[in-house]
């Protein structure tokens, strides 16, 4: 597991208040294409639209190129400076952020502060360390970049010679982070004086505890090759292997340490300083705070643009917000000889899948799962990929052996996939028996209960069973407005026309982009006599981007409505089971 994963799923801090260091969108009634004569971008104004529309579509070098006009013709307008240096950031022109970083009395703070922050992280990547700690110490960054700020302090000091400063370890009143990777800093900067037996009591301290002990071993690890320890390396490599048998990092190191060749070399002052910044990014991704989290990443790659796995977390958040294009940009910086590389490859196939070239997809896709067997993200990854573009034998021929490995107790989730796979290539009983299996390894699963519920409901099989499925599955995740339609949906197959309505309108409020939903709210009014909205609502499918199947159904049901009974123009309900 990398350490970006295990970071995620380990460390856990308060969850971040709703404040942004970007400043708040120009609302518009729609968006506006970038040829709009809105757009004239003739005028500073004209840019400064061009860069909002460009930055809320995630094109942050496209953006920073428009605030940068804009403030070249209207300089001193606190708005643009501030839209200019967040696109900048964001872009990863650290240099010139720095550089324009807004301070006037109209800067809104939310900028303020994270301008300071940037300027501390440019001055220690041109090692002055003296502005950087003065930066620190004389005008803090306040919320949210306290970590960020007690963790660079140590590193910030060493760069300006304080010796006594570099070692004192950072801390923050019930920060699990900055503990953790504080200490990690003051372990490398004793080993720095070469005070080894307290860099040591350090790395000890980070391994031996159960939650950070897979997050801090490569590192520990390091340590004892750079002492000539080489039998103890091994050691502590094989411990972590038994947890983690197929980590590839670990594997690599412990092999490299049986064979004495040559350590990782100790982390410079701004290698040390972008790991905590990553710690920072890694935990704002957790909360769903994309921005900061990918101006983290990106200040972090100034100080070390080496940094693999910063960039295949970069490379995620801007597949996110929906810069494929970006994201493969980013993810290209991963070399081949990466631990990092298999994982950076599955991930530029769903940025090319995403820009609709599925067969460039497919071939990065399948080079990645040949190129690392055992790894199964990357065979997940063929698989899903597979049966997204309809292959689905051949994505269930991917997952079968995965499946096969894992024995009696396999993982759910594998279950699960290759249960989508036969359902959509129209082997539902073997995706039955799949749904079964999981279901009894996790019983409470509500993507599962939803799933085979949902499965029975449109089927017309086990409906009371099914019913009860689908409600508990609703239990659990209420917000969910696909679970809400497959309860919806069975309350129509049971007759229950009335309640039917209830649960799908529901259901419509909180996905309305769903052709399925909306086609089926349009059968419930028809069979409650609300006609004319079923007709709305069947057009409205149409508007949806449906698939064939969809578009052929909401066709047919606007020609002939339900059928002169009134009954629905699906299979007869079976009997229950």
């Amino acid at each position: 597991m990398t350490r970006i994963k295990v970071l995620l799923a380990c460390v856990s801090v308060a969850a971040l208040a709703a404040c942004s260091s970007v400043p708040r969108e120009i609302t518009m009634r729609g968006p506006i294409a970038l040829g709009s004569p809105l757009f004239d971008t003739r005028s500073s104004y004209g840019q400064f639209l061009a860069g909002q529309a460009a930055l809320r579509d995630g094109q942050s070098k496209q953006a920073a190129t428009y605030f940068d006009a804009a403030a070249a013709m209207d300089s001193g307008s606190g708005v643009i400076d501030e839209r200019a240096f967040t696109a900048l950031l964001l872009a990863g022109d650290i240099t010139r952020a720095a550089a324009v970083a807004p301070t006037g009395a109209d800067t809104t703070e939310a900028v303020k502060r994270l301008s300071v922050l940037t300027r501390v992280v440019e001055a220690i990547a041109v090692g002055d360390g003296k502005t950087a700690n003065t930066l620190l110490t004389t005008s803090p960054p306040g919320f949210p970049h306290q970590q960020a700020a007690a963790l660079l302090a140590p590193w910030t000091a060493a760069l300006a010679g304080d010796k006594d400063g570099a070692v004192v370890q950072p801390t923050l009143r019930n920060d699990k982070l900055v503990q953790f990777f504080g200490q990690q800093g003051q372990a490398r900067i004793f080993e720095r004086a070469k005070r080894y037996d307290e860099a040591e009591t350090d790395y000890k301290a980070l391994t031996s505890n159960a939650a950070t002990a897979s997050i801090f071993t490569l590192d520990y690890g390091a340590f004892l090759e750079r002492r000539k320890r080489h039998e103890d390396a091994v050691a502590l490599y094989d411990t972590a292997l038994r947890t983690a048998p197929n980590d590839i990092g670990l594997m690599r190191a412990r092999a490299r340490a049986a064979a004495k060749g040559t350590p990782p070399p100790l982390p410079t002052i701004r290698q040390g300083a972008a790991e905590g910044l990553i710690a920072c990014a890694a935990t704002f991704a957790g909360e769903r705070q994309a921005q900061f989290a990918q101006a983290y990443l990106r200040l972090a790659l100034r100080l070390d643009p080496a940094r693999d796995e910063a960039w295949v977390l970069l490379g995620d958040l801007m597949n996110q917000n929906e810069d494929p294009k970006g994201a493969i940009e980013a993810l290209a910086h991963v070399p081949p000889t990466s631990t990092h590389y298999v994982t950076a490859q599955t991930k530029t196939a769903w940025a090319l899948n995403d820009l609709g070239d599925k067969a460039k997809a497919l071939e990065v896709a399948r080079a990645a799962a040949a190129a690392a067997p055992g790894d199964r993200d990357a065979q997940v990854a063929l698989a899903d990929l597979l049966r997204s573009g309809g292959q689905w034998n051949d994505a269930v021929s991917v997952l079968d052996p995965l499946i096969a490995r894992e024995g009696v107790s396999p993982d759910w989730r594998l279950l699960y996939l290759r249960a989508v796979s036969l359902e959509q290539g129209g082997r539902w009983p073997e995706a039955e028996r799949d749904l079964k299996t999981a279901l009894k390894l996790n019983p409470e699963e509500p993507e599962l209960l939803n799933f085979l519920g949902y499965s029975w409901i449109d089927r017309g099989e086990n409906l009371k069973d099914a019913l009860a499925m689908v409600q508990r599955a609703v239990n659990a995740r209420p917000q969910s407005g696909a679970m809400l339609d497959s309860l919806g949906w069975a309350y129509y197959r049971l007759g229950d026309y009335k309640t039917a309505v209830q649960k799908l309108e529901a259901a419509v409020e909180l996905e309305p982009g769903d052709p399925d939903i909306n086609g089926h709210l349009g059968d419930a009014y028809w069979q409650v006599g609300r006609k004319t909205e079923a007709v709305f609502q069947w057009r409205r499918v149409l508007s949806l981007e449906p698939d064939d199947k969809q578009k052929a159904e909401a066709e047919a049901k606007l020609k002939n409505g339900l059928g002169p009974a009134g009954a629905p123009v699906v299979k007869s309900t079976a009997a229950n089971n």
